[in-house]
């Protein structure tokens, strides 16, 4: 499974063309069809892309990105969920934060911060460094035409995949985190909050919000890489003055952030009626997805949504500058958007 992984990365229309090789009797060190190098890495970078490495690299890049910026927001988390579950008490994002600190003094904003920092860092391994496993693998089962022309449709299923592991991975730890975070007097760490849960639940207090946090999670993750891959393509071609091979990483690193930026508002928007049935699920005891969706209605399943803009804007650029960087820091390779193939322009007559 690997080795054929490992060949389809060599053909894939994701990695970086290099200079076309000068004409030889022997075509050995090309991939048949196409003009790239079919094995080491290009110089100056850690990795082949598509090799084992690679893919373990960008994984360890999604546990910083995601453990990281997660673990940063916490405090806005926090005040998001409570509004998301007692509106009654915490009016606006700004009372939420006036109440907490009033009655849990200033530590109490950093609830939650163990089960975040360990979930979203499982999250982020197998949420990008699956994104990039299956990104090559469809892009293989399509062939390099079609995986251009129907690439948006395969960053969203190749993220669609990635997110449904990296969600099992992350469900334990969230429900702990909202556990502690919206129900008071239960506890006030990881590791009390989940043996009480266990003793009161069993394994069922774990993933009986997994379904609703795919629901939540899986568009998020799909409106995340899609849009922020087609914005990027959008920047390059449309707003920055230069072509991306001319610009400087830090330059690149600037338009990473912002496409980041414009992706996260779009998939806090998309995600957040899941992301408040999630809240509610995990702080009701008992109750099924369905029921707090019937009890919420649908106005009150956009309870929170402002602050959860702002907190998910912000995070995804995070996100997305952190992942960039760390392959910039990494060496880890970087191909530019994919570009139409040459055989696609010859036969549409494209120059």
């Amino acid at each position: 499974m690997f080795s054929s992984l490992i060949d389809a990365a060599r053909n894939s229309p994701f990695k970086a063309p290099v200079a076309r090789c000068e004409e030889s009797s022997d075509n050995k060190s090309l991939v048949p069809t196409r003009n790239i190098q079919a094995a080491a890495a290009n110089p100056g970078e850690a990795c082949e892309f598509g090799s084992l490495h690679y893919f373990a690299l960008c994984g360890v890049g999604g546990i910083l990105s995601c453990g990281t910026t997660h673990t940063f927001v916490v405090p806005l988390d926090l005040v998001k969920c409570r509004l998301q579950v007692n509106s009654a008490k915490y009016k606006n994002l700004f009372n939420g934060f006036r109440v907490t600190v009033a009655e849990e003094g200033a530590r109490g904003l950093a609830k939650g911060w163990a089960p975040t920092a360990y979930g979203y860092s499982a999250q982020g391994l197998f949420k990008f460094g699956l994104y990039e496993v299956f990104k090559v693998y469809y892009a293989d089962i399509l062939g390099e035409e079609n995986a251009y022309l129907w690439r948006t449709g395969l960053y969203l299923a190749a993220s669609a995949s990635a997110e449904f592991f990296a969600d099992i991975a992350l469900a334990p730890f969230e429900a702990a985190k909202v556990k502690i975070q919206t129900s008071e007097g239960f506890a006030s760490t990881m590791r009390e909050a989940m043996p009480r849960m266990y003793a009161d639940e069993g394994i069922t207090a774990f993933y009986k919000g997994l379904v609703p946090l795919w629901m939540r999670q899986i568009p998020y993750t799909m409106m995340k890489f899609a849009c922020f891959e087609k914005t990027v393509e959008v920047l390059y071609k449309y707003v920055v003055p230069k072509p991306r091979a001319d610009c400087s990483k830090g330059e690149q690193l600037i338009v990473t952030f912002a496409a980041g930026y414009i992706a996260g508002v779009f998939c806090a928007i998309v995600s957040h009626p899941a992301d408040v049935v999630v809240s509610k699920l995990n702080q009701a005891k008992g109750s099924s997805a369905i029921d707090v969706a019937k009890k919420l209605g649908f106005g009150g399943m956009w309870n929170g949504l402002g602050p959860r803009i702002v907190m998910i804007g912000t995070l995804t650029a995070l996100q997305w500058f952190i992942y960039d960087g760390v392959k910039v820091a990494l060496q880890i390779p970087r191909p530019p958007p994919m570009e139409m193939p040459a055989s696609l322009k010859a036969k549409l007559g494209v120059e």
